[in-house]
């Protein structure tokens, strides 16, 4: 699949998987100097790329597992959604959940982006729902004791 993308900054880098099994491609930070990521801050972090997915897509966005480990960065929403209507620049929100500053380079790998196939539901307003072997059975209810 063909995903168009366009470069929004001088300094951006093009999406590249890093190895011929990764499942996500790494995005580059587009800043023109280093900046400082506190413990605790959430940043935006530009990436300098726009991309038009085809309808019926989404890009997902994670945290580099290396920058969690070693550092706790990670993405201050979880996974970020790229819609495909979206073409706007793709900004990652980072957070620094580690004990130190952390200095985030010019071009750095700052996530990882995968695109999935999705499908929207169509939801309908019940009287009741159909019974289920779990029930209302909430957090922590399916662990065995």
């Amino acid at each position: 699949m063909n995903i168009p993308f366009v470069k929004l900054r001088e300094n951006a880098h093009e999406p590249i998987y890093a190895t011929k099994g990764a499942a996500a491609a790494d995005l580059r930070a587009a800043i023109p100097e280093e900046i400082e990521l506190q413990p605790g801050q959430r940043m935006i972090v530009p990436t300098g790329l726009a991309i038009a997915l085809p309808e019926g897509f989404v890009a997902l966005l994670f945290a580099r597992s290396g920058l969690a480990a070693k550092h706790g960065i990670a993405l201050a929403n979880s996974v970020g959604v790229i819609d495909s209507d979206y073409r706007g620049e793709i900004g990652v929100a980072l957070i620094n959940l580690g004990s130190a500053p952390y200095r985030i380079q010019p071009g750095e790998r700052i996530c990882q982006m995968m695109v999935l196939p999705i499908s929207q539901a169509c939801f309908a307003a019940v009287s009741a729902l159909p019974e289920s072997e779990r029930g209302e059975g909430g957090f922590g209810s399916t662990g065995k004791q």
